[in-house]
C-alpha cells in the first residue's frame, strides 16, 4: 500500500486539533494539582501518551479511508463522535470540574471506542487493532477520574 502522506499529516494535524480543543482552554487549570488523586503521574505524562493515541487514531482512520471495502460513512461518524466525546471530556473535567460526570462521560467514551474497534475489525484488522491502547488509557482514565470525583 502506497501511503499518501500528505492525506496522513491532514488527518493527524485535524485529530490532533479536534482533540485537544478544550485542553487549550483549561491548561492554565492549577486546581487539578490540588485534588487528592490515587497516585500522583508526573503531568509531561498526560500529553505525550495523547499524542501518541491520537497518531494511532490517525493512523486508523487513514488505513480505513484507504481501503476499498464498501461504503466507510458509518466508520467516519463513529470516529468523530468518539474524538469530540474525548475533547468534551477535558471541558467537563478540567473546564466545569464536573468530576462525578466526567467518570460517566469516559464510560460512554469507551463505548463508543469499543464500537469503533468492531466496525475498525470488520474493514482492517490493524485500523481496529491500533485501538488497543487508546481503550486501554481510557480504562485507566476511567480509574483515576472515579478516583478523583469519590476523593474530593
Amino acid at each position: 500500500m502506497k501511503i499518501n502522506f500528505k492525506k496522513l499529516i491532514l488527518i493527524i494535524l485535524g485529530t490532533i486539533i479536534v482533540g485537544s480543543i478544550f485542553a487549550i482552554f483549561t491548561m492554565n487549570n492549577s486546581s487539578y494539582k490540588d485534588l487528592v488523586k490515587p497516585i500522583n503521574i508526573k503531568e509531561i505524562v498526560f500529553p505525550i501518551v495523547w499524542v501518541i493515541l491520537y497518531i494511532l487514531m490517525s493512523i486508523s482512520i487513514y488505513i480505513i479511508s484507504e481501503e476499498k471495502y464498501g461504503d466507510k460513512t458509518k466508520s467516519y461518524i463513529i470516529y468523530i463522535v468518539q474524538l469530540v466525546m474525548n475533547s468534551l471530556w477535558t471541558l467537563f473535567f478540567f473546564g466545569l470540574k464536573w468530576y462525578g460526570f466526567s467518570a460517566f462521560w469516559i464510560f460512554l467514551l469507551i463505548v463508543a471506542v469499543l464500537i469503533m474497534i468492531y466496525d475498525f475489525l470488520k474493514i482492517n484488522k490493524v485500523a481496529g487493532l491500533l485501538q488497543i491502547p487508546y481503550v486501554l488509557w481510557l480504562f485507566f482514565a476511567l480509574y483515576l477520574n472515579i478516583s478523583i470525583a469519590v476523593l474530593n
